[in-house]
């Protein structure tokens, strides 16, 4: 059961790592001091939905088509080790990421662009339903496949929250090159270590 939770922990967080448009908008909010904890929310709550779809997706996936377990993990596997190799490649060619300060709206225009970008985007599908639920496939019965989701979901909420309420500190150090490049090293450490043990598995 820990080592499932470990597992969603690390998987979760190394893929919510990686900067996007809805990191950049939380960062954004949070830089602004608005409505931060409704963007949070909103974040963990629509990537914990996805989590737990993508986690029971594969399940009954397992049930109907046994076959189809060894080739999620096989393509969950070959998707980390190219995704891996990106934030490599990234930590050679660092760059910083600029937040531009907006005038502040209403709480419900707020919410509604940050679920376009959450549901909006088609990685985040791929991330959550298919890469978090064929990792997922690594631990069979019910108690391990939930601590897998919880501790992805966990790594979400921690993550978001942190970025949110943190921004005013993180901005400073993100805006130096050579701190992109650490995340990105760590992000490819992390998603080979993953990808390791999937292909182990075969």
């Amino acid at each position: 059961m820990l080592t499932a939770a470990a597992t969603g922990f690390a998987t979760g967080l190394s893929l919510i790592l990686v900067i996007g448009a809805q990191n950049a908008f939380v960062l954004q909010q949070g830089l602004m001091r608005a409505h931060v904890f409704w963007v949070c929310l909103t974040c963990v709550v629509s990537d914990a939905l996805l989590i737990s779809i993508g986690v029971a997706a594969s399940g009954s996936i397992s049930v109907a088509y046994p076959q189809a377990i060894g080739v999620l993990k096989f393509a969950g596997a070959a998707f980390l080790v190219v995704y891996g190799a990106l934030s490599l490649r990234r930590a050679f060619r660092p760059g910083s990421l600029r937040v531009t300060e907006r005038g502040v709206g209403s709480l419900r225009a707020t919410l509604l662009t940050c679920l376009a970008l959450t549901w909006l985007n088609p990685h985040v599908y791929l991330d959550t339903v298919g890469l978090i639920g064929a990792v997922s496939t690594g631990f069979s019965g019910t108690g391990p496949k939930v601590a897998f989701a919880l501790g992805a979901i966990l790594a979400e909420f921690i993550f978001f929250f942190s970025l949110g309420y943190g921004a005013r500190l993180l901005a400073p150090v993100f805006a130096r090159p050579g701190a992109w490049a650490v995340l990105d090293v760590l992000i490819a450490l992390v998603m080979w270590s993953v990808a390791a043990t999937l292909f182990l598995e075969f």
